[in-house]
């Protein structure tokens, strides 16, 4: 699935994820092979810049050392929130390198761009849901930014992960712990063409010691 890098990051691809997004009105592109899948029909570089229909400009990157306190500030606040992601508590410095840039693919979004961003608006990893022979079963996990919710990017950086995986080789995408109460999660990925394959009963400890279920859902890369 690609070669690792220096310091936890990976190498992208040069010629990038195809991207062709609802939520979009422009992306300076470059056009790819003529692809029927409805995740494939342009071809992009990173960094990907789009205008959003409200016309907030989003800048999409892969991830490099100067991610990393941005982004774990980031997600301090996802995990101080509890609705999205199984940590009780904010990971020490390893823990973070290691969820979120060990061994996976890491893509990062400022609005308007990275340069004059004050905050960071998306993320997500992408890696393999499982070593070896089942290694072509990819796994990926987001956050969006709260005052960045209900905009478009949330579809933005799922279709992106759908175009990008499947130019690195994967033929399916499986995500383990899609909490039950997350509707805007559930469904935005029933959207884009996931299907729930079963369901972990009580699975997920909320902050008033109450359980709710996760969903484990699916999509297939190979139409």
């Amino acid at each position: 699935m690609g070669s690792h890098a220096v310091n936890y990051f990976e190498i992208g691809s040069s010629e990038g994820p195809f991207c062709c997004l609802d939520c979009v009105k422009h992306c300076k592109f470059r056009k790819g092979p003529d692809h029927s899948s409805r995740y494939a029909q342009l071809g992009l570089q990173f960094p990907i810049q789009c205008t959003l229909k409200d016309g907030f400009t989003v800048q999409l990157s892969l991830a490099d050392e100067r991610n990393i306190e941005p982004l774990k500030t980031f997600y301090r606040v996802i995990v101080e929130e509890g609705n999205s992601y199984p940590h009780d508590r904010v990971p020490d410095h390893d823990e973070f390198m290691d969820y979120w840039f060990h061994g996976k693919r890491t893509v990062v979004a400022y609005v308007p761009d990275r340069k004059r961003a004050t905050e960071m608006a998306d993320a997500f990893y992408l890696k393999p849901n499982w070593p070896g022979r089942a290694g072509h079963v990819a796994n990926a996990g987001f956050i969006v930014a709260p005052k960045w919710r209900s905009k478009g990017l949330g579809r933005l950086l799922g279709e992106t992960m759908l175009n990008y995986g499947k130019r690195l080789g994967y033929r399916s995408v499986i995500f383990n712990l899609v909490f039950s109460e997350n509707l805007g999660a559930r469904r935005l990925w029933e959207q884009l063409g996931f299907r729930q394959l079963g369901v972990i009963p009580c699975a997920v400890r909320k902050d008033d010691g109450t359980y709710q279920d996760a969903i484990i859902m699916f999509l297939s890369l190979e139409s």
